[in-house]
């Protein structure tokens, strides 16, 4: 179902339920693999989809349509991604460093995240990322998103993604050839 029909359904009370539900089952595992790879965790990934839409569900109806419904879900994703590490930094008084080698941990752990050694070591140069160049990253890299559709997610310029992107791979390269091969 197209978004535009998703968007008359859910203005409808009559259609409101379908809608939302439509819109979940469209977008939810696109949002939840955003939000994972910034979280690492399942746990903290579900936890954050599921505010995630209950933000989208409070907030659709006044939902102006100035960017697609997609860039719209995935800025919602990306503040409450964002907010999450911030918090999460904060309440443990954690630098930037630790909370990297603390998502790293996880993806050790997590078996359902397993990859080759190549992908293992691209993982943990991406968590030692900054959350912002990490996110730019992610966005560019797995999801090949379009920098001017970045640039409405993020609220940042076309300019300053490319940038960011372009530090964010040097990083993740002096990272991965730094690398042992038996780390």
């Amino acid at each position: 179902m197209e978004d535009q029909e998703i968007l008359l359904k859910f203005r409808d009370p009559a259609s409101r339920n379908v809608a939302f539900n439509q819109l979940v089952r469209k977008y939810q595992q696109k949002v939840y693999w955003h939000v994972r790879k910034m979280v690492v965790d399942h746990d903290d990934a579900d936890d954050l989809t599921q505010e995630v839409f209950i933000k989208v569900w409070n907030h659709l109806e006044n939902f102006r349509q100035d960017a697609s419904l997609y860039t719209w879900l995935y800025r919602i994703a990306t503040n409450e991604c964002l907010s999450w590490l911030q918090s999460k930094r904060r309440r443990f008084f954690l630098p930037l460093h630790d909370v990297g080698a603390e998502l790293a941990a996880k993806l050790e752990a997590d078996e359902s995240l397993a990859g080759d050694e190549v992908e293992r070591k691209l993982q943990k140069a991406i968590l030692r990322l900054p959350d912002k160049q990490r996110l730019v990253f992610n966005l560019r890299y797995y999801e090949e998103m379009p920098y001017e559709q970045m640039a409405e997610v993020t609220g940042t310029s076309v300019g300053a993604l490319k940038a960011s992107y372009h530090h964010a791979a040097k990083k993740i390269e002096q990272y991965v050839n730094q690398q042992s091969p038996n780390d």
